[in-house]
């Protein structure tokens, strides 16, 4: 799949990211994709012409948040946010969005009001939540458009449950109950779903968020 879209993009590296899976998706959909490992990198990076950022994650609350205080990118990417500018947020990046979460104990990055909660386990369906599962798209967010079968890759033992329920753009079922797959805000979108890891469906909902940016 190609496109003829090539914004600038930051793909924040914070040392607990799947970054290599998650450029190179983006690289065959025709992004520019460049590394912000510090507060200092993601503002040189936004005054030379920086479209959108990228935060993925794989890993737990505490360390992750630890990793974004100790290379100051905390404020930074709350100012992007703040002004309405793009930003996409995969895993453990779409938790951290949130004010904070029961696996730790550290404040998330509060961009998106509500908490991240544990899955509830069954016998038929442990946690973690591992695998390939249908989106239910709530049809709010054109990158989840309910008339397309769209099955993804999870992995993941904590759910997102934002204090505004119009945010939830799609969910998926864990242990028969619905549990946020993604969020969709003005510029700020995030799936706690891997893109990069769900083929052909998720270069799909990568290529519509890069249409979605400014050129």
């Amino acid at each position: 799949m190609t496109t003829t879209i090539s914004p600038l993009l930051g793909i924040i590296d914070y040392g607990m990211g799947n970054l290599h899976s998650v450029t190179k998706s983006l690289q065959r959909l025709g992004a520019h994709c460049q590394r912000l490992c510090s507060g200092a990198d993601l503002r040189r990076w936004g005054d030379s012409g920086g479209v959108a950022l990228v935060l993925p994650g794989v890993g737990a609350f505490d360390p992750a948040m630890a990793q974004l205080a100790d290379r100051d990118l905390i404020q930074p990417i709350g100012h992007w946010v703040s002004q309405d500018r793009p930003l996409l947020g995969i895993c453990l990046g779409l938790q951290l969005l949130f004010s904070g979460s029961a696996e730790g104990r550290l404040a998330g990055l509060n961009l998106v009001p509500g908490t991240v909660e544990p899955l509830n386990p069954t016998t038929d369906e442990p946690i973690p939540h591992m695998g390939w599962q249908p989106l239910r798209s709530a049809d709010t967010c054109p990158l989840f458009p309910s008339g397309e079968e769209q099955w993804v890759y999870f992995v993941h033992s904590y759910g997102a449950v934002p204090k505004e329920a119009a945010m939830v753009a799609a969910h998926v079922m864990v242990a028969r109950q619905p549990v946020t797959a993604a969020i969709a805000h003005g510029s700020l979108v995030a799936t706690q779903f891997h893109p990069e890891k769900s083929g052909p469906c998720g270069q799909r909902i990568l290529a519509r968020w890069l249409k979605r940016l400014p050129c």
